[in-house]
């Protein structure tokens, strides 16, 4: 009986986030359109940052109550999942454009601060101190007030739009396009609440442990939110907001998610984790050269990241 329960909150959770991603990714288009703003920076930052909250609370919650493996094993495994599993599965879908020009500044935002977290494993063996957690935090709050100055600067300088997108998005109030983006959002966040937790309850009772568990369990049901709103974008034809979520969502879950967590409370450090830490280096790594070799990751690489973290998956599990 408990167990039905549990598979039936999976399918509730499941229906939230696909509907609510779908509502979230259309206002989160409309806003950029309406205040001529560029979809990758709308992907950078509201998609990123909201379909990122998942992440937050559990690492968060997790750091409070000193399940550390959980927090970081969260935030690691959400990582390599977005990079490339999600990436892969949409390529493998449908070719996946990149324009390697507009994300190179924020992608290697991304890699920087993954370099970074694995340098503080390395230097602090055992524990990383509150400054370890204040320079990714610091790091965060500055890359989004260059990522906001430079949302604006292209704003004030693009002069003309396409008529029929203008007066598409000017018949929409504003006020509702932004209650719609509030509603596909909650709807995300309680879809990923209710899976996770769901996922998480069924998991426990194998005995699993705490780093497989925030590796696993955990870091998909936690990007639930970034795969489901990435498969609607590319649905939807806009990639810029595909890709900035996937690394935007990387960077918030680095700087801001373990940045705060460690400010609330010093992240222990479990030596397994910086082999998951290597992987996602490695994995970014992948990404960009997939992305450069033709402005695109095509059907073939996009399987070959999708074998990549399943290989990664049962290696973890079986060691």
């Amino acid at each position: 009986m408990r167990t039905l329960l549990e598979v039936f909150l999976l399918v509730v959770g499941f229906v939230l986030l696909i509907k609510g991603a779908d509502i979230f990714v259309g206002a989160s288009v409309d806003i950029a359109k309406r205040l001529k703003i560029p979809s990758v920076i709308i992907g950078l930052t509201v998609v990123a940052l909201g379909t990122s909250l998942p992440e937050a609370v559990i690492s968060i919650s997790a750091a409070v109550g000193g399940s550390n493996d959980l927090a970081i094993g969260n935030v690691i495994g959400s990582n390599i999942f977005n990079l490339m599993f999600i990436v892969g599965f949409c390529a493998l879908i449908k070719p996946l454009y990149v324009k390697v020009k507009e994300i190179a500044r924020d992608y290697w935002v991304s890699v920087g601060a993954t370099v970074l977290l694995l340098l503080l494993m390395i230097i602090f063996t055992d524990t990383i101190p509150r400054i370890g957690s204040f320079i990714l935090f610091s790091g965060f709050v500055i890359y989004m007030v260059v990522l906001i100055r430079k949302a604006l600067k292209n704003k004030i300088e693009e002069e003309t739009e396409d008529d029929t997108e203008q007066s598409n998005t000017k018949t929409k109030s504003l006020v509702r396009i932004i209650l719609f983006a509030v509603l596909g959002l909650t709807l995300i966040i309680i879809g990923g609440q209710v899976t996770v937790y769901s996922a998480v309850n069924i998991a426990l009772t194998l005995g699993i442990t705490e780093r497989i568990v925030g590796l696993t369990i955990l870091a998909v049901g936690t990007s639930l939110p970034e795969f489901v709103t990435t498969l609607i974008a590319c649905r939807k034809k806009e990639n810029d907001i595909a890709i900035g979520n996937i690394i935007g969502s990387n960077i918030f879950n680095i700087m801001f998610v373990l940045g705060l967590s460690g400010l609330i409370m010093p992240l222990s450090i479990d030596s397994n984790l910086i082999f998951d830490i290597a992987g996602l280096t490695l994995g970014s790594l992948v990404f960009l050269l997939f992305a450069h070799s033709g402005k695109r990751i095509v059907r073939f690489e996009g399987l070959s990241m999708v074998i990549m973290y399943a290989a990664y998956i049962s290696l973890i599990i079986i060691f």
